[in-house]
């Protein structure tokens, strides 16, 4: 039998993902684990190898396509097996059998014709519709269309299926289950007398792409379509803001003496040779020094290096520290493992890698996925304060602005000091007011006594 060649599922959250190319066209010769195509996903671009080898055939993943995870692009026949369709054409369907082809003396159809012969000669497939019959053994379906029927409680073995040798396939079953709702509308449901409770109210609804471009004049707009990873972020962020309970806290830490250790540890970093010459061996930036300081306030402060499930609050023994990265067309969060047992100059190196590969979309799913908490970081941009928005599985996110001289007030003497606002973002579900203080004032106190980092 050929080898079906799947979308696979490459992140937690995937449903859907796209073909962003193919490597090999209709017909071509592969050999397992030849690259195939590259997938795109919100997070990443990953290279998908061929799962046999052989000659590839009903290539049906579209480049640029939403296609649901579990479905299948393309077919991969032996040397030794029999092409099921024409010339590049969609696998055998009903229609096959308006096709000439009939079966030899005693009713066997030779293996070399079995495609081109109507479905009465094939043992096992009925002559109006293709289908399997029972006494074969159980349907051959795609896993999204047996998890579809599991569903909505249908026995596969009686629908009929349009894939190749009647596999059944999503479209198979959305068929069934819209024949089946049809049905049940037609019968007239019994009457009874039951007090109706009453409706909560509807949630409102956002306004319909219609109603939005009513809104601007014909031709003063143009339309773009939104991408995969623009439509994950969107349905994340309308997630975390309507199930998390955000509680935000704002402190001011001075940076003067983390500043002056930053600028002198760059100055002590030893040179290493290259291709491109001599260069540091690390450089350290005010946010890698922010990760450490956030993994040591963590660990400093346990009961908030939390998450939030309904049954249990899971208590985490390390500190993985994600850091928000944009990326054109959107934004990743890498994350720095185990960031509370790292030097600066390793978190330095690490989070230059993985903002390279990120923006590269090279990233693989165990570099971002999962965490325990996120640091945000616009103070590149001049931005003051800003409060973040939680990406769930974490109970917190640290929005980190611009370090800028104010005057501040100490022992009755106005001085000048470069000061920069932090805003924690806490699922108060987990992390209630008095913890994120706790845990923002051991932040402060690690930013305003940097020594303690090198400890």
């Amino acid at each position: 039998m050929p080898t079906e060649v799947i979308l696979p599922k490459v992140d937690m959250d995937m449903a859907t993902g796209q073909i962003s190319r193919w490597f090999a066209e209709e017909g071509a010769k592969v050999k397992k684990g030849d690259v195939l195509f590259e997938i795109e996903t919100d997070k990443a671009a990953m290279e998908i190898d061929a799962p046999a080898s052989g000659t590839l055939r009903n290539v049906t993943g579209k480049e640029r396509v939403d296609i649901p995870v579990g479905e299948p692009v393309a077919w991969i026949y032996a040397d030794d097996e029999v092409y099921e369709a024409k010339l590049g054409e969609a696998p055998i369907s009903p229609l096959v059998g308006e096709m000439s082809a009939q079966p030899t003396e005693g009713g066997a159809v030779p293996p070399a014709f079995r495609s081109f012969a109507p479905p009465s000669a094939l043992p096992g497939i009925s002559p109006t519709r293709g289908e399997i019959s029972q006494s074969q053994g159980p349907a051959r379906a795609t896993p999204l269309a047996r998890r579809l029927a599991r569903e909505a409680n249908l026995d596969l073995s009686a629908i009929a299926g349009s894939g190749p040798r009647g596999r059944v396939v999503r479209a198979d079953v959305e068929a069934a289950v819209a024949a089946k709702g049809a049905a049940a509308s037609a019968q007239p449901a019994a009457k009874i007398p039951v007090e109706a409770p009453s409706a909560p109210s509807p949630a409102p609804k956002p306004m319909s792409d219609d109603q939005v471009l009513k809104l601007f004049a014909e031709g003063s707009y143009e339309l773009v379509p939104h991408d995969n990873m623009r439509k994950t972020i969107a349905r994340r962020l309308v997630e975390a803001k309507s199930t998390i309970p955000h509680f935000y806290l704002t402190l001011d830490c001075e940076l003067d003496a983390l500043l002056a250790l930053r600028t002198q540890l760059n100055a002590a970093a030893p040179m290493r040779k290259t291709e491109k010459g001599e260069v540091p061996a690390y450089k350290l930036s005010v946010n890698d020094m922010v990760i450490k300081a956030m993994a040591m306030a963590l660990m400093a402060v346990p009961d908030a290096n939390a998450s939030w499930t309904e049954n249990a609050m899971v208590k985490h023994k390390h500190a993985d520290v994600g850091v928000a990265v944009s990326i054109p067309g959107g934004l990743i969060t890498p994350i720095i493992r185990h960031a509370d047992e790292k030097t600066l100059s390793v978190i330095s190196n690490e989070m230059k890698d993985l903002a390279s590969r990120a923006r590269s979309r090279k990233l693989k799913p165990e570099e971002y996925q999962g965490g325990t908490t996120a640091v945000s970081n616009l103070g590149m941009f001049g931005i003051k304060d800003f409060a973040a928005v939680i990406n769930p599985p974490h109970a917190t996110i640290l929005a980190v602005g611009a370090g800028e001289e104010r005057a501040v007030v100490k022992k009755g003497d106005i001085k000048i000091a470069t000061v920069m606002s932090v805003t924690l973002s806490t699922d108060h579900r987990a992390v209630d007011g008095a913890l994120g203080a706790e845990l923002l004032g051991a932040f402060k106190r690690i930013i305003e006594n940097p020594m303690g980092m090198l400890v």
